[in-house]
């Protein structure tokens, strides 16, 4: 058992601690621009939903990737290792570029397409133009670590992360204040963050390709063989990139129902979401945990092995979601020292909204051990997606946008909406993953590895 723990600590430790880094320094970065007031924190928190759509849907193929790595890794077929690696790199660069044009090219036509004011969006546009820049390295880093951690390395992209973004918050700092380089204001923020993600994606593949030599970048030298590897990569990115975009429509549809409400309602929703950010991933290190840990098991042909690991991160995430809940509550009180230019009233709804949703922390840290690990370990994408779509689409975002809109309740009707969003998504993860047929999965598995050797 202390073995096994062990196990589960080395991996999930390691990814939690870089992705609390990634929004703590984020979250800096939103009380660096906090001190230009209430309106810039709004914009800021706005373009950054839109960003995040972006990067979450092209990042699947970091995690599909990152599924099928540690799947060859676990039966030694460093052949198929390779191949996959060097195509979702290509594949995710391609679709990035693609993507973040749009955001580039018209970034005040988004902003008030998608539900920004015309204050918000003209406050914003700036800062979107930049961010969307910085789209490429988050994605291709996102690859990168999915490797890493398949194979046994999950503190590299953690050291990487630390000392890019604090790097990312003195310069925002710098840029936006005018410290020894231009004032840019709200503008100089994303200019930081493109700088910063660039430098991660060349650090990570550097250590990669020349330090560890952890895998080679190796092509396919037909169009058959380009096919037979694309082939269970998209099968497993494809789903996971359409149920990452369900996922981030409809929590940026839940703040464009409260931009209806009022800037400041938007102020607060940002502060409070942009702290939870901090302490719910300090439980995504189990959902990585569980498809490194799954991911090995299945491709060594152990299901015993298989359900154990799935028992223990379970269990485990409920003491992580109880802890994380209750530290997201304390830290309530930081808020208005943080954000003292925001407003009291900011202020105090944002300290409202945090004591409100810390009660579902345990919840939606189950939901991110099914969903982000178990089903998509499993190849349960389509589960995956009717999880999301009818917690979020079906209920949650129609409740939120009845009960906020048209009922006194205002946001706290929100609040209710993605409470039920995320009890009714819970019901349809633990049904689904109570179905997979993992002995099934290893026999085809093994089956579609031996045709890309």
């Amino acid at each position: 058992m202390k073995t096994e723990t062990k196990q589960i600590a080395q991996i999930a430790v390691p990814v939690s601690l870089e992705f609390v880094v990634i929004l703590l320094l984020n979250f800096l970065t939103q009380i660096i621009v906090g001190g230009l007031g209430a309106l810039p924190i709004a914009a800021v928190g706005f373009a950054n939903s839109l960003t995040f759509i972006l990067m979450v849907t092209v990042s699947a193929l970091g995690t599909s990737v990152g599924i099928l790595s540690a799947r060859a890794f676990g039966g030694g077929r460093m052949h198929e290792l390779n191949q996959t690696v060097s195509i979702a790199i290509v594949f995710a660069a391609a679709l990035t570029f693609l993507t973040s044009m749009v955001l580039f090219l018209f970034p005040y036509q988004v902003l008030v397409l998608t539900g920004a004011s015309e204050a918000v969006a003209t406050t914003g546009v700036d800062y979107l133009r930049f961010a969307s820049l910085s789209l490429l390295g988050n994605v291709i880093a996102a690859v990168l670590s999915g490797v890493f951690r398949s194979v046994g390395r999950p503190k590299l992209p953690l050291y990487a992360t630390f000392w890019t973004l604090l790097l990312n918050a003195v310069l925002s700092y710098a840029l936006v204040y005018g410290i020894w380089l231009p004032e840019m204001g709200v503008a100089g923020a994303g200019l930081a963050t493109v700088f910063a993600a660039t430098l991660k994606a060349l650090i990570l593949g550097y250590q990669l390709f020349v330090v560890y030599n952890v895998t080679d970048f190796e092509l396919p030298k037909s169009i058959r063989y380009w096919i037979e590897v694309i082939r269970p990569l998209f099968v497993l990115a494809i789903p996971l990139g359409l149920t990452e975009l369900v996922w981030t429509v409809g929590q940026f549809a839940y703040g464009v129902i409260v931009q209806q409400i009022s800037d400041e309602s938007l102020a607060s929703y940002n502060v409070a979401n942009s702290l939870e950010g901090i302490f719910i991933v300090g439980s995504l290190g189990l959902a990585v945990a569980a498809t490194v840990l799954v991911g090995r098991a299945v491709g060594g042909g152990d299901v015993k092995t298989v359900n154990r690991w799935i028992q223990l991160i379970k269990q485990t995430g409920v003491y992580s979601g109880l802890v994380f809940g209750a530290l997201y509550a304390i830290s309530a009180f930081a808020v208005p020292i943080g954000f003292q230019n925001a407003g009291s009233d900011v202020q105090q709804l944002a300290i409202s909204l945090i004591f409100a949703q810390s009660l579902v922390q345990v919840i939606k840290v189950r939901n991110m051990i099914l969903g982000g690990g178990i089903l998509t370990s499993g190849s349960d994408i389509r589960g995956v997606i009717y999880g999301d779509a009818v917690g979020a689409l079906v209920v949650g975002i129609p409740l939120a946008f009845a009960l906020g809109l048209y009922t006194p309740l205002g946001i706290w009707g929100i609040v209710i909406g993605r409470a039920a969003d995320e009890i009714i998504k819970l019901l349809i993860f633990e049904y689904r993953a109570r179905r997979i047929n993992w002995q099934k999965l290893i026999d085809t598995q093994s089956v579609e590895s031996r045709a890309t050797e």
